[in-house]
């Protein structure tokens, strides 16, 4: 049995972006919690990079991560568009106009570096335990008991699945819910999990003074396409390539180094710019590897005391760097509201339909972003291989599109971002455009002052204007202004 006097305890399981994120937040909220990483260390020398987004750069500001991030990672200045012999179609200043709206623009950096940054900046590190491989969660009325490989049992209230695409606790959090509700998770979407239509190879290369010192290329062909980020010091790279035939991702495919020197070999003469090769990068690279690219969002995030967030349930191709943002977003929104919760409990802890119904507010509120941005992100990945006829022509019109309504429309998404509510943003750069929650605060105040009642959007409306500004993105990335005024090329969510 829990003690009843105990505090409310997180067991957080996954100590990558969002597990981070999530110790950042709930110590920052004061409530106790572990997180369980199965790895021997934080930051595994794997992966390439992750580029931040304004909004979520105002979230790194408020848990004290951001100043040293600010060293590592060069903004990025010019976003470049070239044809598939490597010739250059068009150039556009986005960035620069967003760091004039926002304060901040895009930030790229190396992904290890960026959870080195996060472990590091953590006001107490003893919440993280590696070598933790959990091996059942067992969950009471008044508790849940998550069991790891070596016997050992951390207890708590609520279990906050952050163990990526092949999420465990996904797993067992389906197989509880069924033994509860039979049949609640369905047997398709059990199976079905995420779809996979890519592979794609990831890794970092030298730097490569064609690409710009700090500048984004895209490189257009059929059926792949190339995704290069350039910094001072080396170049990311990403070759996404469509399959011939789709497969789930319950069919875990594992790629060999073999297969990756193979697929490389294959377009080792690939013009990237009119003087560079992708064998440049890839015979000089410090990594690399070829994996599969998921894509999709779950129906199911949450059951009893047991939620779910990031890659557990959304996943995204990563042409327009979307993915870790709205997974950082979820554990923002999460935390206000637990922290929400707490507070109005006065100390006591909430009971289980509490949590079930904080956690069914959670899943509302981020699901509908989720979809939009996991589609928008597909498209940008078709438009840029060209994977049909439509979306070859969509491509070839993108660098004529003008850029000054991209950044208009990129801004309103980018306004829409969350904070963390419990904790004051101070000494941040301010841009031209206001943030949406400090401008309906100060309606808020108005309203109080003169006795009346604050309006707000209707749920359909926000999501409505959502769609509309995060639009903008995939002008820059993959031309969908252009494709959604072509017959056939359509969002999910359209």
């Amino acid at each position: 049995m829990a003690v009843p006097d105990s505090p409310f305890r997180v067991v957080v399981v996954g100590a990558g972006i969002s597990g981070l994120v999530a110790s950042h937040c709930l110590q920052k909220a004061g409530v106790d919690h572990v997180v369980l990483e199965r790895r021997d260390e934080v930051a595994p020398f794997e992966g390439a990079s992750i580029s931040i987004y304004p909004q979520v750069v105002r979230v790194l500001h408020q848990i004290g991560c951001l100043e040293p991030l600010l060293k590592i990672g060069v903004p990025h200045e010019w976003g470049h568009i070239r044809r598939p012999d490597g010739t250059l179609a068009g150039s556009l200043d986005l960035f620069r106009r967003l760091a004039k709206n926002h304060g901040h623009d895009l930030l790229p950096m190396e992904r290890r570096e960026f959870l080195r940054v996060l472990h590091e900046g953590l006001p107490d590190k003893t919440f993280i335990r590696t070598g933790c491989k959990i091996t059942d969660i067992r969950e009471f009325s008044d508790r849940v008991e998550v069991t790891m490989g070596d016997g050992t049992v951390e207890k708590g209230d609520m279990v906050l699945g952050c163990d990526g695409v092949y999420s465990y606790v996904r797993r067992l959090m389906w197989d509880h819910a069924n033994k509860v509700h039979p049949g609640l998770i369905p047997k398709q979407e059990q199976e079905a999990g995420f779809a996979v239509e890519w592979k794609c190879l990831i890794g970092v290369g030298p730097p490569a003074p064609s690409l710009g010192a700090a500048d984004l290329t895209f490189v257009h062909e059929n059926r792949f396409s190339f995704v290069l980020l350039a910094q001072p010091h080396c170049t990311f790279f990403f070759v996404l390539f469509l399959l011939d035939k789709p497969l789930r991702s319950t069919s875990r495919v594992r790629y060999t180094d073999q297969e990756a020197e193979a697929l490389a070999a294959s377009i080792a003469d690939h013009p990237l710019t009119d003087s560079l090769k992708f064998s440049e990068l890839w015979d000089n690279r410090t990594r690399g590897a070829l994996i599969s690219l998921e894509e999709g969002v779950l129906e199911h995030w949450h059951h009893g005391r047991i939620v779910l967030a990031g890659d557990a349930v959304h996943k995204a191709t990563p042409n327009i760097a979307l993915g870790g943002n709205t997974a950082m977003e979820d554990i923002v929104v999460l935390c206000n509201q637990l922290h929400a919760l707490l507070g109005e409990h006065g100390g006591t802890r909430p009971s289980a339909a509490a949590l079930d119904s904080l956690f069914a507010t959670y899943q509302e509120e981020r699901k509908e972003r989720a979809k939009y941005i996991v589609s928008l992100s597909g498209l940008a990945s078709r438009v840029q291989a060209g994977a049909s006829t439509l979306h070859k022509v969509a491509g070839w019109l993108m660098p004529k599109l003008p850029v000054a309504p991209v950044a208009s429309d990129l801004s309103k998404y980018i306004r829409a971002g969350p904070k963390l509510d419990y904790v004051k943003v101070r000494d941040f750069a301010a841009g031209r455009l206001a943030w949406k929650d400090d401008e309906e605060m100060e309606k808020r105040m108005r309203s109080k002052v003169v006795g009346g009642n604050a309006t707000h959007s209707s749920g359909v409306r926000r999501l409505w204007q959502m769609a509309s500004a995060a639009g903008a993105v995939v002008m820059l990335f993959s031309a969908a202004w252009v494709a959604r005024c072509i017959p056939g090329i359509k969002l999910e969510s359209d």
